[in-house]
């Protein structure tokens, strides 16, 4: 039982549910629900699906959500960003078919569901370490231009191109002469209705009174018969449950999107999940969170939706309307139910500009200038990362940005690890202890000796740095340096190839008359030296030697 609960959390936290704690999570889940539908219907817009799409992905991935989060505020949901990259890459392989777009979609939730659970059964939730944040920033800055080039058209009434961004931008301005002002009408006040009530109702269901003005307005200024562009039908019930028949090439095909929207999917669900465990106290589990996401993307492929994921806005809205427990996701799932089984079919006056509206206010929060403008300063590497990130999205569209971003976390983490700092010490006025001189310039040189200190584990790719870095200083300094004393002491790793070039730079100084010895180093540490034969090459290694006594064996030694 105790091995369920740790699969399973709602097992453990249902068994001390209080009443109290019911009241609040309905009264949230109202809340939710109202915010999630007229977003669920303008990212399914986003995507290139029918509107209910957005829908049954909240409703069936919702059911499953809840008993499998590690998070009690976390709500799952269709995102823009995911939403955008569906529709963006399955418009080609669909070849103009809306059945077929449909089932990829599905079918892509089944792959990202499969993946999610074979991350979590390898203990995968590390996962988000390896996309820095840098790189989200830009991404998402890259996202947002994009949007923006793709709902602006709805916006002002007449159709929009497709391609990246620069060829929708271009359509775009050379096509305003063909603005509806009846649309543009509509548009620009829900758009001023959607930002004053995010800066004066913030977490309030702002957006579903903009979609319920709007579909009044809509039916009785007879907007359609102006060349306003409307909603149209969204089909009542409940879907098929199951898939539609699909291939091997189908699964091949698709394999790069879905590892596209399981990696922003784990990404921002954990960025989610911990922080609210950190503002509330609770402890997270990042790697319990990708079952979570197996189970909801799960229910979302089999009831004809599509990928998933934690959404910031929507878990705010919930956190705001006093949620205590994931049940109020349960909650909200099931009011979902209930307007696709009865009241569907009042979205069908709804204003397509309205929802351009919606979504562009919505996914305003992804626009990151202001992050862009700190890395600026602090950073200039992450800065270029960032920007190469948004320009990947913006030219080679979504899939590629994404992908971009993701090789560039790994490559900047590596290009970190491979050139890790290597310092030289001194010792700290008055005392046995040594420090980096370059830091602290007051720190005094011992006179023939010179002390550096690997900032980093010392394994394959940076061990040559390492290695390079100690000899061309030490060769630099000519003559006057006799004594090289390399600290280990932060070095928790040093594999074969490291503890091998050591000993090749120990022997290649001491052709030169220089003696080198090795300090400080951890137990694993010493056990690689000695296994690999090096030890006495490196002044004998052991757990008792200080950078202060082999400076003072050097300098006896002289002496006599």
């Amino acid at each position: 039982m105790r091995k369920l609960q740790q699969w399973i959390p709602a097992l453990a936290w249902l068994r001390t549910y209080r009443l109290d704690f019911l009241r609040a999570d309905v009264l949230a889940s109202i809340t939710l629900a109202a915010y999630m539908i007229p977003a669920a219907i303008g990212d399914a817009s986003l995507a290139g699906l029918q509107p209910e799409a957005g829908l049954y992905a909240c409703l069936f991935g919702g059911l499953f959500f809840w008993l499998f989060s590690a998070s009690r505020h976390t709500a799952i949901t269709v995102t823009s960003a995911i939403s955008l990259l569906v529709g963006a890459s399955l418009g080609p392989m669909a070849g103009g078919d809306p059945v077929r777009f449909a089932a990829l979609a599905s079918l892509t939730a089944l792959l990202v569901a499969i993946m999610a659970l074979i991350g979590w059964l390898v203990n995968a939730g590390t996962i988000v370490n390896f996309v820095s944040e840098s790189v989200l920033d830009g991404w998402k800055t890259g996202v947002a231009l994009y949007l923006g080039s793709t709902q602006l058209p709805k916006l002002f009434g007449f159709s929009g191109s497709h391609g990246d961004f620069w060829e929708r931008s271009g359509h775009f301005f050379s096509h305003l002469s063909q603005t509806n002002h009846y649309a543009l009408a509509f548009g620009v006040v829900a758009l001023a209705a959607l930002i004053l009530g995010k800066k004066f109702l913030k977490h309030k269901p702002v957006a579903l009174f903009v979609v319920i003005g709007g579909i009044i307005a809509a039916t009785f200024l007879s907007a359609e018969s102006h060349g306003v562009k409307i909603l149209g039908s969204v089909p009542q019930g409940l879907p098929y449950l199951g898939m539609t028949p699909f291939t091997r090439e189908d699964i091949n095909e698709l394999l790069p999107l879905a590892f596209a929207c399981f990696l922003l999917g784990t990404v921002e669900s954990a960025a989610i999940g911990r922080m609210f465990a950190s503002k509330h106290q609770y402890r997270f589990e990042a790697n319990q969170e990708l079952l979570a996401l197996a189970g909801a993307n799960l229910g979302a492929a089999l009831g004809q939706g599509y990928p998933i994921s934690g959404g910031m806005s929507q878990s705010l809205v919930n956190e705001s309307g006093g949620a205590k427990t994931p049940l109020s996701g349960f909650f909200a799932a099931l009011l979902l139910m209930i307007v696709v089984l009865f009241l569907s079919p009042l979205l069908a006056n709804l204003p397509q500009c309205v929802l351009a509206a919606i979504v562009l206010v919505a996914v305003g929060g992804l626009f990151k200038a202001k992050q862009l403008k700190h890395l600026w300063h602090a950073s200039r590497p992450e800065f270029f990362v960032a920007v190469a990130a948004a320009l990947g999205v913006l030219g080679s569209g979504m899939l590629r940005g994404v992908m971009i971003g993701a090789v560039l976390s790994l490559v900047l983490m590596i290009r970190k690890a491979s050139l890790p700092h290597v310092a030289l010490l001194g010792r700290i006025p008055g005392t046995n202890r040594f420090s980096d001189l370059e830091r602290h310039t007051d720190n005094e040189s011992i006179d023939q000796v010179m002390i550096f200190r690997p900032e980093a584990s010392l394994i394959y790719f940076n061990i040559d740095h390492v290695c390079t870095s100690i000899r061309h200083r030490v060769t630099d300094a000519g003559d006057a340096v006799r004594l090289v004393i390399i600290d280990l002491s932060a070095a928790p790793i040093v594999d074969v190839q490291g503890a091998r070039e050591l000993a090749d730079l120990a022997h290649q100084l001491s052709t030169k008359g220089k003696t080198v010895r090795v300090v400080e180093a951890l137990a694993s540490v010493r056990d690689r030296l000695r296994l690999e034969g090096v030890d006495a090459q490196l002044g004998g290694v052991n757990r008792f030697t200080t950078i202060a006594e082999a400076i003072a064996e050097f300098q006896a030694a002289n002496k006599a």
